[in-house]
């Protein structure tokens, strides 16, 4: 007798004799006879319990989550009695042979519910959050999405190379794992934020075509689309230019898309950097709906409204997003959204509504009715709408703009999970000011080469330069970001140099990537594609936990295996290290 998944049987196969083994979704008592929904991670098998068979006693004591193997007939349900929702709903197994593999304490929350327990709870107890459909449909979609990437790049042959998860640190704008080295002591390992280094020595070293499937690592504070450990899919090409590179990594989400979701993408629309700022007030932006933002700062060039001038005469602009149906909300429903507002970074919000008698605003002595008639125009806005404006410097009122375009779309469902808005964005600028420090830094990574033309910029006017630098977005969604790298090495140390790093400093942090430079780099460029944010996306999910086995909390701990946990003092000694006794108080 073949042993067949619980989501295996069909009408066909009727009368055959069935070995099936999983757990106990469900349990039901009718009229003397016990039902059982048995599941594996194929389906789930409606089992029945006869008073006539001795596994009837064994059965009526059985409970959620047990573990079981059973034999018996399959046999097609009752006229009536299918369920059109499961694959198996055609037919049950009577059972005549129970063996209970393995008893079930009371699970902390329902296995068998669609409802999301506390999440502390569920991390936990992932073992069993883990055996929920939704989570084994999830990780499914993500082996698909894994797998298929590896036969793309396979079939234009591109080979896989795996690279140490122990290297030497190199600055990549987040904080590294560190981990001490015990037969050398005081100094240590540092686990990858990304095989940066690595990759571009792979086409130094004449491999020409590299692909992985890597593990990175970064300690850095986290959100609900970022972990401190994560797997992303890195790609780098030898003798190419930016095109090849955009072409390769639109190819690779079309077949992937297509294979496991059966979507035909469209072509992924471009923008420039600085359109995308002024259109959508980010370098990510969700195209899954329209609500462009417009410039109207022009508008109100003799203004006496204080909020308006004192932004204006700074240099700073006045930004309008269109509401659709907005002209319906309540007073109490408008401050409701300039608190919103306030909390996404605005210093405040002036609302129009263009109502069917005409246009009402928070700041109508300001902004009338003209006014309103003039925006709408820009916007493409009707009667119904409102229109929402943000006055400030001129980047802080295009960003916050762009955040309450996003608010806006979720507010009119214009934010679909089943829908997928790729593009592409280019032409960003080499350097962005640090906050902290308030020095220069390279927006990607100093290995990036600037765009062509413009290496003159370095000594002119570096802030002006632009580097071949591109990012794929889905949904508003950064997936991964790309680069034409630096393959001289005279080149790579104007850039240090640009940044202020000493000889010294090269040397010690990068000395081994600039001397392979030395030995014949060809030219070269890729990319790296964030896997844990594809897979939530494909799988309609707004959270990486749901994608991702064993995911850290948004304090950075593993509450199933309790981790980070204090080493023994045998350990600290081997490794040369002590820890703080904490002060009692």
């Amino acid at each position: 007798m073949k042993r067949r998944s619980c989501g295996a049987l069909r009408a066909s196969d009727d009368g055959a004799r069935a070995e099936l083994c999983g757990w106990v979704h469900r349990r039901r008592d009718h009229g003397g006879l016990i039902f059982i929904d048995l599941r594996d991670r194929d389906g789930i098998t409606q089992i029945v319990f006869d008073p006539q068979h001795t596994a009837f006693g064994d059965a009526e004591h059985l409970r959620n989550e047990d573990v079981l193997r059973v034999r018996g007939r399959v046999r097609k349900r009752p006229e009536g009695t299918e369920n059109a929702k499961l694959a198996t709903g055609a037919v049950e197994v009577a059972v005549d042979e129970l063996e209970i593999l393995n008893r079930s304490q009371v699970p902390p929350f329902q296995v068998n519910l669609d409802e999301n327990p506390e999440e502390s709870l569920r991390l936990e107890y992932r073992y069993l959050d883990l055996r929920r459909p939704r989570m084994q449909r999830n990780l499914t979609i993500r082996h698909r999405i894994i797998k298929a990437m590896r036969d793309f790049f396979d079939e234009h042959e591109f080979i896989e190379i795996e690279t140490p998860m122990l290297i030497k640190g190199t600055p990549e704008g987040a904080r590294d794992y560190l981990v001490p080295s015990r037969l050398y002591p005081g100094t240590f390992y540092a686990l990858p934020q990304s095989p940066q280094l690595l990759k571009q020595i792979c086409m130094i070293a004449g491999f020409g075509r590299y692909m992985q499937i890597a593990r990175c690592m970064r300690d850095e504070d986290l959100r609900s689309d970022r972990q401190p450990e994560f797997t992303q899919l890195d790609v780098e090409m030898s003798f190419s230019s930016q095109e090849e590179v955009l072409e390769v990594m639109e190819s690779c989400m079309h077949f992937v898309w297509k294979r496991v979701l059966g979507v035909e993408l469209a072509p992924f629309p471009r923008m420039g950097f600085a359109y995308a700022m002024e259109r959508y007030g980010t370098d990510k932006p969700d195209l899954r709906f329209g609500l462009e933002l417009a410039r109207v700062g022009d508008l109100f060039a003799s203004t006496e409204f204080a909020v308006f001038a004192s932004a204006l005469s700074g240099g700073g602009e006045v930004v309008a997003v269109r509401y659709p149906g907005g002209a319906a909300l309540s007073r109490r429903e408008f401050d409701a959204l300039v608190d919103e507002a306030k909390h996404l970074g605005a210093k405040g919000m002036v609302w129009v509504a263009l109502g069917s008698d005409g246009a009402k605003s928070s700041a109508q002595r300001f902004v009338g009715e003209e006014h309103a008639k003039s925006i709408a125009q820009r916007l493409g806005a009707e009667r119904g709408d409102a229109l929402l404006l943000f006055a400030d410097e001129r980047d802080a009122a295009f960003a916050v703009a762009g955040k309450m375009r996003s608010e806006v779309g979720r507010r009119c469902g214009l934010r679909r999970n089943d829908a997928f808005a790729f593009c592409w964005v280019t032409d960003f600028p080499y350097l962005e000011i640090d906050e902290e420090t308030g020095k220069p830094t390279p927006a990607h990574h100093p290995f990036t080469a600037p765009a062509e033309g413009e290496w003159d910029l370095i000594e002119r006017d570096p802030l002006r330069m632009r580097a071949q630098h591109y990012d794929m977005v889905l949904n508003g969604y950064e997936l991964g970001s790309g680069s034409i790298r630096i393959h001289k090495p005279e080149l790579q140390r104007r850039i240090f140099e640009m940044l202020g790093m000493s000889r010294e400093q090269v040397e010690e942090q990068f000395g081994f990537f600039v001397r392979a430079l030395d030995y014949g780099a060809p030219p070269h460029g890729g990319m790296a594609l964030g896997i844990d944010r594809i897979a939530m996306i494909a799988c309609g999910e707004e959270n990486l936990h749901e994608v991702i086995a064993f995911p850290k909390t948004q304090t950075a701990r593993d509450l199933m295996m309790d981790a980070p946990s204090p080493a023994s003092e045998k350990q600290l000694r081997e490794l040369h290290l002590s820890v703080p006794k904490k002060k009692e108080r």
